[in-house]
């Protein structure tokens, strides 16, 4: 496989992740704040949320891809045709994504259908089981991206970035970095989806 030309994206994902409350994606990242340690500097409540609703993408057709399941199985863009879906990036090391994860939980079991896709360069498999079962997550759906393909696509360098589609695979709207997806904002944003992107 040939190597992917440097995105200046990817730089200056590196200078915004700290306003956008999001990590830079990088070859051998360092240690994120734990899940735990981030509730616990808040009190026990997760540390609030900075990503914004970002429009500027908005009726962008979905990728194509083909992603696989820690099970060994796949799913590409084709699979999700008819029904709106929420596609998350993230990755163990992210405290930031770490944090967010279980209001896309809750969001998924709400009926969304909600892809997390692991964008961890190394052991995939036992990294997305193990959080999964950790962290108790039965909604949302995990998937892998060994080739962090749709980190390339979308070209944010910061992680978590998550994309909105809807029913007919159109971006509605994208957030770069933590959000709340129980939140006001977040609901506006799935109502958009599930009502066709109108």
């Amino acid at each position: 496989m040939s190597a992917r030309p440097p995105y200046p994206s990817l730089i200056l994902g590196a200078l915004a992740a700290a306003t956008l409350g999001g990590c830079d994606r990088q070859a051998n990242p360092p240690a994120q704040p734990s899940s735990a340690a981030t509730a616990d500097a808040g009190g026990g409540d997760a540390a609030p949320a900075a990503g914004k609703v970002d429009l500027s993408h908005k009726g962008s057709a979905m990728p194509a891809f083909a992603l696989a399941t820690p099970e060994g199985g796949k799913i590409n863009a084709k699979d999700l045709a008819g029904k709106p879906v929420l596609i998350n990036l993230w990755a163990t090391w992210c405290g930031p994504c770490v944090v967010e994860m279980p209001t896309l939980d809750k969001l998924a079991a709400g009926g969304l259908r909600v892809l997390t896709v692991s964008q961890d360069t190394t052991g995939q498999v036992d990294k997305v089981k193990g959080f999964k079962a950790e962290h108790g997550l039965a909604h949302v759906q995990m998937l892998l991206d060994p080739d962090n393909d749709l980190s390339f696509h979308y070209g944010t360098g910061v992680l978590p970035t998550t994309v909105v589609y809807d029913a007919k695979g159109k971006e509605v709207g994208r957030v770069v970095g933590a959000f709340d997806w129980t939140g006001a904002d977040a609901a506006a944003l799935i109502k958009a989806a599930t009502q066709g992107g109108a």
